[in-house]
């Protein structure tokens, strides 16, 4: 634990939040793996003591699906939740006997789209026999792997790398590539650096501002992919489609937005450092209900030591270590953030030191409720008896996690204002992605690996998770693996018929599994030197390592899934220089609309308990063209469906939860508005299968391309609040907005 603790509770707030004693994140008792809220796991169904400081939990409700008329049941639907609890929050839907006697390993020909439903988040269903924690998904998982289970799914892979000798099913992200790539141009003069010293990475013409404030500081210590976008945002080649943040109406001083460049530049003409007049160095940045357990003094890090540094060397996720904040899911998602530079200068701009140009003023963008935003922020931090209360770096003199923080906290008020959340939650507002967590634990083998195959296939990010153990000190298994911490999937592979996963340790050293096809393992001597050479295999104490697939189910608990839009690629395109979609052929469409549940406007109907008032609900008409060459090349389209719920985080301050939220997706071939009759004779294709007041609520499902209207809801009806609708396809895509209550929906 902190020497500092926040809230002044001990060891009982801190367990609250998954990690332990310490407050060293490469400790093992800092509990990464296990997103656990009050006990319960993160990554499976119970929720039960998610509550995110609501003090009442929810109760269960029966969800009554509407009769079948003269239509095919979709092929598969949701169960009712066998095990409830008395402090759930999750509001769960009860459905009728003919759903609960489908078997999900039986294959039917049916002309409408299949379902493939999942827990809200998790994307996983109750832990039974038959679907192993993923329920309905498994069929549309497997969908285009030749209907041969694991064996196809195996199959596939051999196919996709172009046999043992190929070289291994990645993509440029999950690989790293994009390091490789730019060292290549750099080495053949295609990109020439006119704005900066390329050896250094030191802007040429900049303004010394450490010597003019006589505050110390080092220059920064960026990456190839650092120093090319530094270049190419000062030279123009670059800029970033972006909003400057702009504060909740009043929770800070003003209704304003502030410019980096231009308060920079004001500052170094005044000479004179910068003080943030929108998140000042005071109480109400700190807490909006419980103020830290001691006496804080604000300061600069020129001020806490000699020369402060904003990047010291490679970044690594091990650089951050825990304050005295409740905030491990925000730890959890900057060491997600730290294994790619294409996504970390995304966040933290790399035209920023504390030697040039410095005027104590830095600033961080974040992916905000559909929109990149630019949060600026002074560079004075919370400390207490000198140090630092908060997150800070391994390296005393090292800011970046500590900046970074405050900006976050800025965003939503406070710092306090960070106490529990997601790991998803942040790595969205990092990304930009969509993201999806599993449970291992109660996973389906051909469902999670045909999840990867199409993940690689899609650019998609993957990383995964031993559950830490608090009452265990040294954090590194006998197996060599370390509990605890995140490393990312980099590439999979078959040799033999055995599914192989290469995954890496972000520490870079001896740390490395020392199973069955470790580094020099015995298994290796049946692998030809040139097989080994196509797929990359050294021995080598770098951290990066080969097991089994079935080893990797065995030994960790959790996998998240980061999947990445074309609007993204195209920007990281844009920064670097780099033509992703050269390497990244197959990518996922984004579309997203903002909708609003109103009781004033009549749009706040609640969930289909409400017959009379649920069509009243926010409709949008979406359409899917599926193009010939996608991934499963059989005629669907895989769809994630998400609603997020805006602004919920940041009103904690004034006492308001999030709600519990869910949606369903219907067929819909009719130009006609949605009256309560549709609702009630036509049943959902895919939906959450709880309500649950977290963030963001999601379902992946696969269908035939065609209409449907999504309707995302509140459970219970008269609740108001704003929400993004986030569609991920495979296939082109449409979406309309919302129409008025009066005629709810319209092509």
């Amino acid at each position: 634990m902190s020497d500092y603790n926040y809230n002044g509770e001990e060891e009982q707030n801190q367990d609250d939040y998954g990690y332990g004693g310490g407050d060293d994140y490469g400790d093992q008792d800092q509990c990464y793996g296990d997103q656990g809220y009050g006990g319960e796991d993160y990554g499976g169904q119970d929720h039960s003591a998610q509550d995110y400081g609501q003090e009442d939990g929810g109760q269960d409700y029966d969800y009554e699906d509407p009769p079948e008329e003269d239509q095919d049941p979709p092929e598969n639907e949701d169960e009712q939740e066998e095990e409830q609890h008395d402090d759930n929050n999750d509001v769960t839907e009860e459905h009728d006997e003919e759903e609960k006697e489908e078997q999900d390993n039986q294959e039917e020909e049916n002309d409408g789209p299949e379902e493939a439903t999942s827990a809200a988040v998790t994307n996983s269903a109750e832990d039974t026999a038959e679907n192993h924690g993923f329920g309905t998904l498994v069929k549309g998982a497997l969908d285009g792997f030749g209907g041969g289970g694991i064996d196809g799914v195996i199959g596939q892979i051999g196919q996709l790398v172009g046999g043992e000798g190929g070289q291994g099913l990645t993509n440029m992200f999950s690989s790293g590539g994009m390091e490789g790539m730019l060292e290549n141009l750099i080495g053949s003069a295609a990109h020439r650096f006119f704005n900066i010293d390329p050896s250094t990475g030191a802007i040429i013409g900049a303004i010394a501002g450490n010597l003019i404030f006589n505050m110390g500081g080092r220059h920064n210590s960026l990456s190839s992919i650092g120093k090319v976008i530094l270049d190419n945002l000062i030279s123009g080649k670059f800029r970033r489609d972006i909003q400057p943040f702009s504060p909740p109406t009043g929770n800070y001083a003003g209704d304003f937005t502030l410019d980096f460049a231009t308060e920079r530049q004001r500052c170094l003409d005044q000479k004179i450092l910068f003080e943030d007049p929108q998140f000042p160095a005071a109480d109400r940045s700190l807490y909006y209900k419980t103020p830290p357990d001691g006496d804080v003094v604000w300061r600069r890090p020129g001020e806490i030591v000699n020369d402060p540094q904003l990047i010291v060397g490679d970044k690594s996720r091990f650089d951050v270590k825990q304050g005295a904040l409740g905030d491990c899911w925000l730890l959890a998602a900057i060491a997600n953030l730290t294994l790619r530079d294409e996504l970390f200068y995304r966040v933290v701009p790399p035209d920023q030191s504390f030697t040039e140009n410095y005027a104590g003023i830095f600033h961080f963008q974040f992916w905000r409720y559909g929109r990149w935003v630019d949060v600026v922020i002074d560079d004075r931090l919370p400390t207490i008896d000198g140090k630092l209360c908060y997150m800070r770096s391994n390296e005393h003199n090292e800011f970046w996690s500590a900046l970074l923080e405050k900006a976050y906290a800025k965003v939503y008020g406070s710092y306090e204002s960070l106490e529990g959340g997601t790991t998803t939650e942040a790595l969205e507002d990092f990304t930009g992605g969509l993201t999806e967590f599993f449970d291992l634990r109660k996973a389906d083998k051909a469902t999670i690996l045909a999840t990867m195959v199409r993940g690689m296939q899609m650019g998609s990010l993957f990383g995964c998770s031993i559950d830490a153990d608090a009452n265990v000190k040294e954090a590194q298994l006998q197996n060599g693996l370390v509990r605890g911490h995140a490393y990312s999937i980099t590439s999979l592979h078959t040799v033999n018929g055995i599914p192989l996963i290469r995954l890496r340790n972000p520490w870079g050293n001896s740390k490395e599994w020392n199973g069955a096809w470790s580094d020099g393992s015995p298994e290796w001597d049946s692998v030809d030197s040139e097989t080994k050479h196509s797929m990359g295999v050294a021995f080598a104490n770098d951290g990066e390592f080969w097991m089994s697939f079935d080893d990797f189910l065995t030994n960790y608990t959790q996998m998240e899934v980061c999947n990445l839009s074309a609007s993204v690629m195209d920007e990281i395109s844009e920064m670097t220089g780099v033509d992703v979609s050269a390497t990244q052929q197959h990518q996922w469409e984004e579309q997203f609309v903002d909708g609003e549940w109103s009781t004033a406007k009549g749009t706040a109907g609640g969930c289909n308990n409400n017959p009379e008032t649920y069509y009243l609900n926010p409709q949008f008409a979406s359409r899917f063209t599926v193009p010939e060459d996608t991934v499963e090349q059989d005629g669907k389209c895989t769809v994630i469906v998400a609603v997020l719920q805006k602004y919920r985080r940041e009103m904690a301050a004034t006492g308001q939860d999030s709600l519990a939220i869910g949606f369903a997706v219907y067929p819909c071939d009719n130009q006609r508005a949605l009256d309560a009759n549709f609702f009630q004779s036509t049943r959902s294709i895919a939906k959450t299968k709880v309500f649950i007041n977290l963030r963001e609520v999601t379902c992946r499902f696969r269908c035939r391309p065609g209409s449907y209207v999504v309707v995302p809801c509140t459970f219970s009806p008269n609740e108001d609040g704003q929400f993004l609708l986030r569609i991920f396809a495979n296939a082109r895509l449409q979406i309309n907005s919302t129409a008025a209550p009066s005629a709810p929906y319209t092509y």
